[in-house]
Order: structure tokens, then C-alpha cells, then sequence
């Protein structure tokens, strides 16, 4: 079986899980505490308000003709928000708020891949130093703080990093200008032209670009600090099963050069046991951009996600939890692929 078969087969074996996932969401939508009625009338709605109500929205329908407009719906994003975003369609919504997580979401899964990673090797190559000690300790802090305590923590500091306070450094000068730390990233530092109806990049500001990254740093760096803690510490304890292993000790054995084994032996076979731990924590990073949103007033799909659960947003809600389905068995997809790249051990016929 070739890689790209295997990868068809995955994908496929994906299919009823998709349609197993929309089935609960409309069961657990349709048949849960949630009232669309009341959420989008109010409670000083009368009943023939909601009765009219219930026969606009299709509510009055056969159950199994509201399940096929359902399903029908969750697969094209065709939806229209009922509460949040006033009748506006479902795929505005996302195309519109998906920017700002997708930004965030980057920058989060990226600080902790350069920060955690290499902390955690250096580590793992100069065990019972100072310098592990240091990055093991500050590995367990940063795991140890929530996401939801760590925020409203930076959000404080960073709002005392004006320059005026105790500590002598203004980061709202410091390179490109900005007012806040909280608020949505612009995003428009590309300069675009379009080629027919697609909008092609023709060029970079850079000074937006800084701006844009000053604002999503303390966020990201909120969002993406239980997985610097996981991968610090998994990725020392890897670095050190392997650098005591018999196929090291016959490298050097052999008369390899240090760099070379670092770098071809150990590295190598110290990244297999964090691929499904960076994947992984991906997860993690979609329920926590909810919290982290929220905390820092970014208009995102978590920040929405929240408004429309907590405002009984039915198809805005279940389209957003559909959407972060489909990110899930994605990654998932992509981590087993990633395994048969990364240890030739793994094969395709099973």
C-alpha cells in the first residue's frame, strides 16, 4: 500500500464519523436545555411569538425532516445565526471571525515549538545542570498556571508596561505603535489584487505586521503555555532515553562526530513520541482560544462560539462545533501520517 492510499483510506474511515458527530450534535442541540425560541424572542415574548416563531425557524416540522435540513446545513455551512449575528449566514460568520483565531492559533502552537522544544533538549543534552534545573522548573510552573488565571495575570502586566510604572520599558512604543493589548488584530498588512475573483498578495507592511504580532504575543503566548510546559518536559525526558541508547553508544563508538549525532539519532527519534503530544495539544488550543478570546476581547470563532452557547444560537453553535470536528479528525489524519514520515517502523497494512 502505497502512503498516498493509505492516506485515501484514512480519510474515508473518517466519512461515519463525521455523520456520527453531526447525528449527536442534532440530538444534543435539538433535545437539550437550549430554546432558540426564547433565546431570540426574549422573555417578554407572547405565546403566539413563539408559536410563529417556532413555525418560521421549521421546529414544527417531523423530526426526521428537521435532521435532513440539519444535516443538510452542517455540511455546506448554510445556516443562519439565529441570536448572535441577527439572520446573518453561518460561512460569513466563520470567514469573518476565523482570521483572528487562525492567528492566534499559529502563534500559539509556534511559541511553544521554539520555546519549549529546544528548552527541553538543552535540558535533556546537560541533564543535572543549572540550566536544567532552571528550564524543568519554569516547564512545571507554566504547566501548573491556568489558562483563564495566567490571562487575566498578563493582562495586568502588560497593561503596567506603559513606560510609567515600576518597570522602565513601554511596550506600547517599543517598535510599532499600539494602544492596547486587547481588541481584534487587524490583519490587512497584505496588499492584495485580484485575478478574477481571486485576491492575490502583492506586497507586505511590515509595520502592520509588527503591530499585528505585538497584539497577539500576550494571548498566544497565554493560549500556547500548557503545551510549552508539555513539550519542555517530554521532550527532555525523550532526549534522555535516547542519548543513553545502544545505537548512540555505537555512533560514538564508531567515531561520529557530536553534532551529527545530536542532530541525526537523537533529535530524529526524540520527535516521535511528541508528534501525537503536539497534535494534541492542538486540541487543547481550540477550547482554550474560547477562554483566551473572551479574556482578551478578540472577535474570533471562540469568542463566538461562547456567545452563540451561552445565547442559544442553534445553528451558529452547532456549525462552529462542527467545524472544530472536522479540525480534529483532521489532525488526527495528519498525525499518523506524520508518524509514517518520521519512524519508518510504522508501516501501511495495519
Amino acid at each position: 500500500m502505497s502512503r498516498w492510499t493509505y492516506f485515501l483510506k484514512r480519510v474515508l474511515l473518517a466519512i461515519p464519523v463525521v455523520f456520527l458527530v453531526i447525528t449527536f450534535m442534532f440530538v444534543l442541540l435539538r433535545m437539550g436545555p437550549l430554546d432558540p425560541v426564547a433565546a431570540r424572542l426574549g422573555p417578554d415574548a407572547t405565546g403566539a411569538d413563539a408559536l410563529r416563531m417556532r413555525e418560521r425557524l421549521g421546529l414544527n416540522d417531523p423530526l426526521w425532516e428537521q435532521y435532513l435540513q440539519f444535516l443538510q446545513e452542517m455540511l455546506v455551512f448554510e445556516g443562519q445565526s439565529w441570536v448572535v449575528q441577527g439572520d446573518r449566514h453561518v460561512r460569513d460568520v466563520i470567514l469573518s471571525a476565523g482570521p483572528p483565531t487562525l492567528w492566534l492559533g499559529f502563534w500559539a502552537i509556534l511559541l511553544p515549538l521554539f520555546i519549549g522544544i529546544p528548552l527541553g533538549f538543552y535540558a535533556g543534552l546537560n541533564p543535572n545542570t543549572w540550566g536544567d534545573y532552571v528550564a524543568s522548573a519554569g516547564g512545571i510552573l507554566w504547566y501548573a498556571m491556568p489558562n483563564f488565571w495566567l490571562g487575566v495575570m498578563v493582562l495586568a502586566l502588560m497593561r503596567s508596561l506603559d513606560g510609567g510604572g515600576t518597570i522602565p520599558f513601554d511596550w506600547y512604543t517599543f517598535g510599532p505603535e499600539i494602544n492596547s493589548v486587547t481588541g481584534t488584530p487587524a490583519l490587512d498588512f497584505f496588499s492584495t489584487t485580484n485575478i478574477g475573483p481571486i485576491p492575490v498578495p502583492t506586497g507586505i507592511d511590515f509595520n502592520d505586521l509588527g503591530r499585528d504580532i505585538k497584539r497577539i504575543l500576550p494571548p498566544a503566548l497565554v493560549l500556547g503555555s500548557a503545551s510549552m510546559g508539555t513539550e519542555l518536559r517530554l521532550s527532555r525526558t525523550a532526549v534522555l532515553e535516547n542519548v543513553n541508547s545502544n545505537y548512540v553508544e555505537t555512533a560514538k563508538a564508531k567515531g561520529l562526530k557530536t553534532k551529527k549525532i545530536v542532530w541525526k539519532h537523537i533529535f530524529r527519534n526524540a520527535l516521535i513520541p511528541l508528534v501525537p503530544v503536539i497534535s494534541n495539544e492542538a486540541f487543547i488550543l481550540i477550547g482554550g482560544s474560547v477562554i483566551i478570546e473572551v479574556i482578551f476581547n478578540i472577535n474570533g470563532l471562540g469568542r463566538i462560539f461562547f456567545l452563540a452557547i451561552t445565547g442559544g444560537d442553534v445553528p451558529l453553535a452547532g456549525s462552529l462545533l462542527f467545524m472544530f470536528t472536522l479540525i480534529i479528525i483532521g489532525i488526527n489524519i495528519l498525525q499518523d501520517f506524520l508518524y509514517t514520515i518520521i519512524d519508518p517502523r510504522v508501516g501501511y497494512e495495519r
